[in-house]
């Protein structure tokens, strides 16, 4: 891992790229293995991760993959390796399964709003990943499962027990859960996993699309609502729900981007955002 001039981060399996605007895209880049995780790839996205939580010049962050996948998840053919901890013991793993699942913790707790991109497969940890962004656009090749359960393993992994059923319900949840099975894009779509589909030759632009709109408000208002709408999927109450809304609405409410929010909206312009 090594810092580059505009002090973003490079890595030996990512491609981390800072755009205009506060935008940074955060490629998965093992193409030849469909960007499967092994060690040095779920090491570098913790790296990648811990750095992007604490950068206040990203402001939106798109996930891809490199190639014609976007993560096809566990790498088991992964030399000199024991990729599904067959061989290790229960302490060691448990170490390494809980190593893998921090990382979806972290991307869903990133204060920056997280657009993944999938094409072709999304399968078991790659699944993962999709499905802790906050937004997700299909490409119309992508196949999304959740893979572990066909190798012999609990479906239930790496967040997907948590997220599946808030995404899609209960119902539609356990069928994909207990027989592994594939949801191409146009089924995405209609269950709400995704929220749009385009074609593999799209898939940049609209994720790129999508950035922009998000870019055009303030960063500050950007995390306040992610942190919001993270909090109270899990609210006890809609009192609580509303007491972390008047809290935000508050925290925003004291800085200088809703004056110019305001002023910009009177003089018909383009607000000029502060990250304050």
């Amino acid at each position: 891992m090594k810092e580059k001039a505009d002090g973003s981060l490079e890595f030996e399996t990512l491609r981390v790229a800072r755009e205009d605007g506060g935008l940074v895209v955060v490629t998965l880049d093992r193409p030849d293995r469909l960007n499967a995780l092994n060690g040095r790839l779920v090491d570098d996205l913790h790296g990648c991760l811990d750095w992007l939580e604490t950068d206040p010049r990203a402001t939106v962050v798109i996930l891809r993959g490199a190639g014609r996948a976007f993560c096809a998840g566990l790498d088991l053919k992964e030399p000199g390796g024991d990729p599904a901890g067959v061989h290790r013991g229960i302490a060691a793993n448990l170490r390494g399964q809980r190593h893998i699942a921090k990382l979806i913790s972290k991307l869903h707790h990133l204060p920056q709003p997280v657009i993944a991109l999938v094409q072709g497969a999304a399968s078991g940890g790659g699944f993962g990943l999709a499905l802790a962004a906050d937004v997700r656009i299909a490409a119309r090749s992508a196949r999304m499962n959740a893979a572990f359960i066909r190798i012999g393993f609990s479906a239930c992994d790496v967040g997907t027990s948590y997220f599946l059923p808030w995404i899609v319900g209960s119902s539609f949840a356990s069928e994909l859960l207990l027989t592994g099975g594939f949801i191409d894009a146009e089924r995405a779509l209609a269950t709400g996993l995704v929220s749009r589909v385009v074609s593999d030759e799209e898939l940049e632009a609209a994720g790129h699309a999508l950035a922009s709109e998000m870019l055009r408000n303030a960063p500050l208002a950007l995390r306040l609502t992610k942190e919001c709408l993270r909090a109270n999927v899990d609210a006890g109450s809609l009192e609580a729900a509303i007491a972390m809304e008047d809290r935000n609405q508050t925290l925003a409410g004291l800085s200088p981007n809703v004056r110019e929010g305001v002023q910009a909206f009177l003089e018909k312009r383009a607000p000029r955002w502060t990250d304050t």
